[in-house]
This record gives structure tokens, sequence and C-alpha cells, in this order.
């Protein structure tokens, strides 16, 4: 045996160890379970045989009896509690292999040269990560296993591959990712750590199921005494859970080792790179969309145009680019449109909360569209909300920068950019108050355009040319509120009344000295004037924010030629 087979035998067995000593807890609590019922017996035997006796004996025998009645009752309970709970299903766009057939023959073909079972299905996870997810349960079993051909395959885990990867990665690049991933299939495969894993699995569905909300009194109480039990053993189990998943994941490394082991060094470096790139597209590029009621379609192709723009700003990064020229892992999918629609629209509802579907107030919008529809409509909707607030604080209109001209009959000739300086560079620093307003403001609006976070299932997202719809992929997280994994914790009133301050310049920008909407793939919304990006403007309002200083903003405003005295269209 070689040396990588006996480090990976090595793996295998200290896995099994840890199955079961994870599997032993579960004896022993049976075992504790059983024993007033043992007692009991023993006591009903030497009764029934007269080797004790007496009104005392009496008493204790039935006492006991009675315990292991309730005991063996309760045990039963929390068992069926426990096996019929349902496990969290990680919310994913399944694959079918219709939808890919290229996708799956790369991995059955992946998993023969491995020697281990082919994942039973592939769905797609809108994150930079890929894993392999047991979905035995009744209510999570896929409908379409279009990698099963034999038998033994149909518990086999699924397959969950990050979005991303399959749009920055090249297909010799994906493979070799995919391969230690692949190769855990093995281990699932083996009885004692299948069964450890549904019992820990099961034990954490029943402790999540003491928490959903809005249960009756008759459900709350039975529910928190599973929980309760549950999580007891959960803890005592949870080293040896985490001991064997370890080894499981160095078993399966080293079984892949040999699978592109020269090209998985780069291709790890693609992770990192693709993970960069993702979460800055996410952060500064989705995010201000989502806000404004629009979810970008085509993310997947978006973080290809950031980490290319990344490229070609981080030295580090150089040379990347030049493997575009080969061919995509997307072409491995038969519609990557279609998947790279569906996988936005979740990650839309993942980490913003968005409804399932489109409406009036939540439609999907392209790359080519984003600076007028998003980055425009942005600017002039925080430039209102920061003139309602100053009208609510009965802030005049503002002269001393230039006339404002005659009064029109709205009172739009109050809505200038002077305004706003004035007001914010008055003695006293205003800004505590202004940016107080704002928050309110902003909570009012958030709470107007509040909507449940599933209003039906979304469009087929596996690609199926028959149009029949899929099931909603978060429907398997229960009552779960959205999002799921928010990206940024609540902005501070600094900060709303900054970003306020910056929509109001860009808007006077725009409109007095010809400048433009436009998108940054790694930095979001920005002013483009002269065709150029100007991402300087945010330094001078800080200074006006936080100091009262306006001179920095006004010197700026000067430079770009921007007329601070006349008023500015709204949303």
């Amino acid at each position: 045996m070689s040396a990588t087979g006996s480090v990976e035998e090595l793996g295998a067995r200290s896995a099994r160890a840890r199955a079961l000593a994870l599997l032993r807890v579960r004896s022993r609590a049976v075992a504790l379970a059983v024993l007033p019922a043992a007692a009991a017996v023993v006591l009903q035997v030497a009764g029934a045989q007269g080797h004790i006796g007496g009104a005392a004996w009496d008493a204790v025998r039935w006492t006991v009896t009675g315990c292991a009645v309730v005991v063996l009752l309760l045990t039963a309970a929390v068992a069926v509690a426990v096996a019929r709970a349902r496990p969290a299903v990680s919310p994913t766009v399944p694959l079918t292999e219709e939808a890919a057939p290229d996708l799956y023959r790369l991995v059955r073909e992946l998993a023969d040269r491995l020697d281990v079972p082919a994942p039973s299905a592939m769905a797609l996870t809108p994150d930079c990560d890929s894993w392999l997810e047991d979905r035995t349960h009744p209510a999570a079993r896929p409908k379409a296993t279009g990698l099963r051909r034999k038998r033994r395959e149909a518990d086999a885990p699924v397959l969950v591959i990050g979005s991303p990867f399959l749009w920055w990665m090249r297909v010799p690049e994906l493979r070799a990712v995919l391969a230690p991933v692949v190769a855990g299939t093995g281990p699932s495969a083996h009885p004692d750590i299948a069964a450890a894993r549904r019992f820990v699995r099961g034990l954490d569905a029943a402790v999540a199921d003491a928490t959903v909300p809005g249960q009756g009194v008759v459900r709350r109480i039975p529910a928190l005494f599973v929980g309760r039990i549950a999580g007891l053993l959960l803890r005592g189990c949870r080293s040896h859970a985490a001991e064997m998943e370890r080894c499981v994941a160095a078993a399966a490394s080293v079984r892949a080792q040999d699978v592109d082991y020269g090209l998985r060094i780069v291709a790890q470096e693609q992770v990192g790179l693709a993970y960069a790139g993702w979460d800055r597209l996410l952060t500064r590029v989705a995010l201000p969309a989502w806000r404004m009621g629009r979810w970008p379609s085509r993310l997947d192709a978006g973080v290809v145009s950031a980490l290319t723009e990344l490229s070609r700003r981080d030295r580090l990064a150089e040379g990347f680019t030049s493997r575009l020229g080969e061919r995509p892992a997307c072409d491995l999918i038969e519609e990557p449109g279609a998947a790279d629609e569906a996988a936005s629209l979740l990650a839309a509802r993942l980490f913003h909360g968005g409804p399932a579907e489109n409406g009036p107030g939540w439609s999907p919008v392209d790359w080519q569209q984003y600076p007028h529809e998003v980055v425009d409509r942005k600017w002039r909707t925080e430039a209102a909300r920061l003139h309602r607030v100053l009208d609510a604080l009965g802030v005049a209109a503002s002269v001393s920068v230039g006339a404002p001209g005659a009064p029109a009959a709205d009172g739009s000739a109050g809505h200038t950019l002077a305004r706003v300086i004035d007001h914010l560079a008055l003695p006293g620093q205003n800004a505590e108050e202004l940016a107080v307003g704002l928050g309110a403001a902003v909570a009012r609006d958030e709470a107007a355009d509040a909507r449940p976070g599933a209003q039906g299932g979304p469009s087929d997202p596996s690609g199926a040319k028959d149009g029949s719809a899929a099931a909603d992929p978060l429907e398997l997280w229960g009552p779960v509120p959205l999002p799921l994994f928010p990206l940024q914790p609540p902005r501070t009133g600094t900060e709303l009344l900054a970003d306020h301050v910056v929509a109001m310049v860009c808007c006077a920008a725009v409109d007095t000295a010809g400048a433009a909407p436009g998108l940054d793939w790694l930095d979001g919304p920005a002013l483009l004037v002269d065709g150029s990006r100007r991402s300087d403007v945010g330094g001078p309002v800080l200074s006006l924010v936080e100091d009262g200083d306006a001179e920095p903003l006004r010197s700026w405003l000067s430079a770009v030629g921007v007329r601070a005295d006349r008023p500015v269209r709204l949303a």
C-alpha cells in the first residue's frame, strides 16, 4: 500500500472510530432510559417468586414500575420526535441532469476516477463554497436524481456547487476544486458514519423545532422538553461529531491528491480571488440595488467583470485574466443565463430578504440599465428624503451660494445643495439632529416597503425546458425570518447622513455639471465626470458632516463645475 493510501486509510479509520464513539452516546442514553424498566422487571420477578414481599416492597415495586412506564413513554416520544424532526436544508437552486449534462458527466467521471459513489444530484448555491449535503429525509428528497445509476447510490449526498465558481473558473480548475468534495461521498457511504450523521442531524432538528415561534401551549411544552433532551445529547456528542467530520475531510483530501494535483494549487488561488470579488459585488453593487427594490439578474456574470477589474487594479491578481480565453465552467450548463438568474434571485432573498417573485416594487435589472435605474434613482431618492427631513425641521431655502431664482409653485426651488451645506455648516453642528431625522425616515420607508419573504415559488431555477415550476428553495427552512445572512449591520446616523449628502452632491453634479451616473464593478455606484470616475467626494462630505467644515466640499464643487444654488430633480 502506498503512503497516500496509508494516510487515507488512517483518516477513514479515525472517522469510523469517532462515529462509533458518537453512536455510543446514543447507546448510553438508551441504556439510561431502560434502566428503570430493568429495575422494575427485577422487582416484579422477585415478587412473583416470593423473594420479596410485604406492603413496603409492594409499594416500591409498583412505584418503580410506574416510573419505568413513564420513562419508557417519554423515551419513545423523544425518539419519535427526533426521528420525525426535519433537518434544515441549505437553500439552493436545483440543477437537473437535463439542465447540465456535461457537468453531470464531469462529476460522474471524477467519481469513477476516485472510486467513490457519485452524488445523487446537484444544486447551485449563491456563495463561494462547495459541499456535500445529505437530503435523505423524505421532506428533502429531490425529485430528480440524474446521477443515480445503481440502487446503492440512492442515498448518496447532493453536491452543492458555488455558482460564482462556474462563471469565473475554467473547466479544469472546477474539476480540481471539486475533486476533494466529491471524494467525500466515499466516507458518506459507510454505515457507521451515515448513522452517526443522521443521529446528529435529528438532534439538531429537534433543538431547532423547540425554538419555532408561534406554537400553542399544547405543542410548545412537549417541544421544549424534547428540545432540552436533544440539546443535552447534542452537547455530549459535539466533540465527536466535529472530529469525525475533520477526519472525513482529511481522508477525502488525501484520496483526491492524485487528481489534477498541480492544478489544484492554482485553482485554490482562484477560489480566494472569487470570494473577494463576490463579496465586493454583493456589498457594493447588489446591495444598493436590492435596497431600491431591484435585483441584478446576472450576478454570476457580474463577478467575472468584478474580478477582471480587480486583476487590472491589483498586481497580485495580474495574469489571472489571461485564463478567460479558456472554456468557462458555466458552459457545462445548457442554459447558464437561466441558472444565473435563479441564483441571483436566491442571493437577493438570502442576503437581503427579497420576495420569491417579481412585483411592482421588486423587479430584475440588467447591468446596462443599472446606472440609470439603480444609481440615479438611488441618488434622487436619498436626496428627496434629505429635503423632506429638512422641511420637517423647518430649514429654509439657502441663498448664500447664489440666488435660487424665482420660487417654483411646487417649492422645488428650495431643493438645492446650498441648503444642505449651509445648514450643516451653521455653528452648533446640526448634523446630529438631521441624522436622527434621517434614521427615522429610513425606518419608515423600509417599513412601508416591507413585504413577506416568500410570495410564491420562483420560476423554474433548474433551467428545465418544460417550464414546470420548481419548489421554493427556502421552503424547507420553515418560518425563518429573512434575510438569513444579512450582508451589513444597520448604518449609523453619521453614515446615513454622509450617504444622503453624497447623493445630493451627485444629483447636483448630474443636473448642473454634465456628470452621469455610472457603475464601478468593485465599488458600486459611481459619479462619472467627463467619462472618468470621481471617487474623491467622500472626504469633503465627511468634513462637512463630522466637523461642519464646508470649505473642502465647496472647493470640490468649484473644481467640478457644480452649481450648488440650482434646484435638482428629485425622485
